[in-house]
């Protein structure tokens, strides 16, 4: 691809991306199925200037990279610079014109807890970078160029559901993503008197440590094995179980396939005004995430339970699983009463108390000066 020439840009600006709640839809996106995020206000600040020497220098929480962009390839840069240089990486594959910078990143999301913060750093790079030159990039195109970016150079074999949310989600708005053909509609999230809240179970997890590739390898095994192109195609469930000798790949199909149809269900279900029942879809995915796609993990199990022994109307693990985040859909009326039940559940077990965030639908990617 020919280099695409860069405008004007700026000698400097701030630009500011968000993390995500995936309401519901959990390891639907490498599948080709159906995801259904939204984006929080917390997320990743970069504040960014431009130089001329052909380096991208990085600053995050005391820490300081400095990547050469000549030569840069995957495999190049390790730990967490990998990500934002993935991004100038992949930006100069696909052909965009962008130079050195320095950029300065800040974070009010909480690192590993299933909020993507790795794909808001990246976005937010993203946007640093085509702006500082001046660069038209468009959003779908830069969601491909961040994911490749997560892939290729960091190492994570990733779906689209991270940096689409991060990307093209709006005010009060979920974002239902066909993940494999990259089209999107916004479903307007109205809660009536219910909230979602974000239960940060205090376990922190990476998705790169082989698991959750291990989890994508198993569902491209048993696609292989279903003759279809992903378990997104796959129709007759029972037929397509009954095919599979190893227990283990029936139950990752299993949770494939049914995920997808929750997550179609919740879509109904809030189209209809019929948002608390909700509740029911999620806890139906987190049992299905916990037995079939076994990526839960204790704290996570003890949230749900002991958030809808509390009230709420239900709850699921978030995230690529092993550590991370629940959420639960609980009247407004009944949120301290559900946060002592989940605090109670912890002390019983001499486990750090969790920490809460109220989640808000709210706009995707921007530039703030």
């Amino acid at each position: 691809m020919g280099v695409r020439a860069a405008m004007n840009g700026t000698a400097k600006g701030t630009w500011h991306a968000p993390g995500r709640v995936n309401l519901i839809g959990e390891h639907t996106d490498y599948n080709e199925g159906f995801v259904l995020p939204f984006a929080l206000p917390q997320g990743i600040t970069a504040e960014g200037e431009r130089r001329d020497d052909g380096l991208l220098e990085l600053h995050s929480g005391g820490q300081r990279e400095v990547v050469e962009l000549d030569g840069l390839a995957p495999g190049r840069v390790r730990g967490w610079a990998a990500y934002p240089a993935g991004v100038a990486g992949a930006l100069a594959e696909a052909g965009y014109l962008v130079g050195g910078a320095t950029l300065r990143f800040t974070s009010d999301l909480p690192t590993g807890a299933g909020l993507s913060s790795s794909a808001a750093l990246e976005c937010a790079t993203a946007l640093a970078l085509t702006g500082l030159y001046g660069v038209k990039a468009d959003r779908r195109e830069l969601v491909k160029i961040t994911q490749r970016a997560e892939n290729a150079y960091a190492g994570v074999p990733s779906g689209i559901l991270d940096q689409s949310a991060s990307l093209l989600c709006e005010r009060d708005h979920a974002l239902l993503l066909d993940c494999r053909t990259g089209l999107s509609a916004q479903v307007p999230l109205d809660l009536g008197e219910h909230r979602v809240l974000v239960v940060d179970t205090g376990v922190r997890h990476s998705l790169d440590d082989g698991r959750y590739a291990d989890r994508r390898a198993e569902c491209e095994k048993a696609a292989g094995l279903l003759g279809v192109p992903a378990l997104r195609d796959v129709e007759d469930l029972a037929a397509s179980l009954s095919r599979l000798v190893d227990p283990v790949l029936r139950r990752r199909v299993q949770h494939v396939v049914t995920e997808n149809h929750r997550v179609q269900a919740t879509v109904g279900l809030l189209k209809a005004g019929a948002a608390p029942e909700v509740g029911a879809m999620l806890t139906a995915s987190h049992l299905s995430l916990r037995d079939l796609y076994q990526v839960s993990w204790p704290q996570a199990d003890v949230a749900v339970e002991a958030a809808v022994t509390g009230g709420a109307r239900g709850g699921r693990m978030i995230g690529g699983g092993f550590g991370g985040s629940v959420i639960v859909l609980v009247h407004r009326d009944r949120i301290a009463r559900v946060r002592q039940a989940v605090d109670e559940a912890y002390a019983a077990r001499s486990w750090r108390p969790p920490s809460y965030l109220e989640a808000v639908a709210s706009p995707g990617a921007a530039r703030l000066s």
